[in-house]
């Protein structure tokens, strides 16, 4: 629907100005940069409640929807809108960011480099990425998209290496390279993009509105040669990639995991990394459908590969972050593989996937740093009956862990039952390799858990404390959510079917019909 209100323009603006007024506060205002950028934070979460609330699932594709001229001449313009699939990964961001800077409360000391300015940086960098990713799900004009999607790297590659470990110079710039490789090759993309749609009898000029493109397309007025096609595929389909990341483009992740403090790699990894999957769900499959198709077998091939590859690495890791950096390559490869196979289910479940693995990997990542930050070590050898000293913090990485590894009655469960029934559908093979990843993520979860927190209590473990209240408010509401929506998943998957439902017939992809064998009749 069309509203007069601009509330798309609102729920990313508000947590810009935020950064903005936070960065300015006097150095002197520690703690009231903090609060503020909390409140903002909070507010953005209430908007996207009203939002949610207002939004019709069986009602327009895109609601909310704002347009206005940008740059006429270029064919670019102001355009928002919000679907059921933009809507879960931006309800993701608002619930986790507010819970992350809870986190990160005194993750950061001031440093020089800073001139005594680190609270203010750290907490207005958090709240600017979460502008330019709410930014990226709901523009509707390919080049603002763009610009977002480029934009983001920005304040992250600061939130790595300005704050963190001590590799962490090393991590921000190689996770800034490698994607701003991707990044550039899907510039080239774009651009083409433009130049095919100019040259076209199907548009007055050429253009970068998603729904008439994509309209064109569908309709079979835009036509152009399958090799331009399929090289403009590829430039969008290599960016997504790089960010998501999808094995073999992976090698950036763990690093900037691991020396990021533990609240900016979870924004890193549960929020910013969606917007690649949610790229190659909205952008590869709409504007490319019969490259999309072309490419599938050889992508799918790749997810399977992270899927697997991802699980084996964690098992053999010795650095508690490492390992779950690790987990979530091979849950990208899950998202990823059920967004190609081109199912209803699959792509229902990669959808409800970006958002559990997104609360799974908060809960998990974020109680491994909390242990971490006590004991001054990620290795895992350091370790060592844990539960006995500090039983909450072991009950709640239990839980994660548990919902990390899928197990029925927990979240991320459903997501990934539904991706396996959607591949099982058109690629059983594929499916059935991909369903090793539960052994795998069986071994890794419960191996980890067994050497860390089970057992005599080493030494220097006695005087690790439990939880304090403050990361009790953290933890307690992802483990909620992952035991709500792991029970009772139907008001998420209400939102999202009819937005699959509409890409899967916009790419004219039916589900595929089952077939039974004949058997002897009586």
């Amino acid at each position: 629907m069309v509203t007069s209100f601009p509330w798309l323009t609102v729920l990313w603006v508000v947590p810009m100005v935020g950064a903005a007024i936070v960065i300015l506060l006097p150095a002197s205002l520690r703690a009231a940069s903090k609060w503020l950028a909390l409140v903002v934070s909070v507010v953005v979460l209430a908007i996207t409640v009203l939002l949610a609330v207002n939004f019709d699932p069986a009602g327009d594709q895109y609601q909310f929807v704002e347009s206005h001229k940008w740059i006429p001449s270029f064919g670019t313009g102001y355009i928002l809108g919000l679907d059921g699939i933009a809507l879960a990964i931006v309800a993701l961001t608002a619930v986790l960011v507010p819970l992350l800077l809870i986190a990160g409360w005194n993750d950061v000391s001031d440093q020089a480099a800073w001139g005594g300015r680190s609270t203010h940086a750290y907490f207005a960098l958090t709240l600017a990425v979460e502008g330019m990713v709410i930014m990226s799900l709901v523009s509707l004009d390919i080049l603002l998209f763009y610009v977002f999607f480029e934009a983001m790297l920005i304040p992250m590659y600061f939130l790595i290496g300005g704050f963190g470990g001590a590799g962490r110079s090393k991590a921000a710039v190689k996770f800034l390279l490698y994607n701003l490789f991707g990044g550039l090759v899907m510039l080239a993309a774009v651009i083409g993009l433009y130049v095919v749609t100019a040259g076209s009898d199907a548009f007055e000029a050429g253009t970068f509105d998603f729904r008439l493109i994509v309209e064109a397309v569908s309709s079979g007025e835009f036509v152009v040669n399958p090799a331009v096609m399929n090289l403009l595929f590829l430039g969008f389909m290599f960016a997504f990639a790089v960010k998501a990341p999808l094995w073999p483009f992976h090698r950036w992740l763990p690093d900037a995991a691991v020396e990021a403090t533990p609240a900016s790699a979870v924004l890193m990894m549960a929020i910013m990394d969606k917007v690649g999957t949610f790229g190659m769900l909205r952008y590869c499959l709409q504007l490319f459908p019969d490259s999309a198709t072309y490419f599938r077998p050889m992508i799918i091939t790749l997810a399977v590969i992270g899927i697997v590859y991802g699980a084996i690495v964690a098992i053999g890791q010795t650095d508690v972050m490492r390992l779950i950096a690790y987990t979530s390559i091979s849950h990208f490869g899950f998202i990823i593989l059920g967004i190609f196979v081109m199912t209803s289910q699959g792509q229902s479940g990669s959808t409800l996937y970006m958002v559990n693995h997104g609360l799974s990997t908060a809960a998990l990542f974020l109680i491994a740093g909390f242990l971490v930050s006590r004991r001054g070590s990620r290795l895992i050898e350091s370790y060592g009956g844990v539960q006995k000293v500090a039983p909450v913090l072991a009950g709640t990485f239990l839980v994660s862990g548990l919902a990390t590894l899928s197990l029925p009655g927990l979240a991320p469960f459903i997501s990934e039952f539904l991706v396996l029934v959607g591949t099982f559908t058109r690629y059983p093979v594929f499916a059935v390799f991909a369903s090793t990843a539960l052994v795998l993520s069986a071994v890794y979860i419960l191996w980890m858990y067994q050497r860390m927190m089970t057992g005599p209590v080493k030494d220097g473990n006695d005087k690790i404390r439990d939880l304090v209240p403050r990361e009790i408010l953290v933890v307690a509401p992802l483990i909620a959510l992952l035991i709500v929506l792991g029970v009772y998943p139907k008001p998420a998957l209400d939102v999202i079917n009819p937005a699959v439902t509409h890409t899967l017939t916009t790419i004219d992809q039916p589900d595929p019909v089952p077939q039974f064998a004949e058997g002897p009749t009586r």
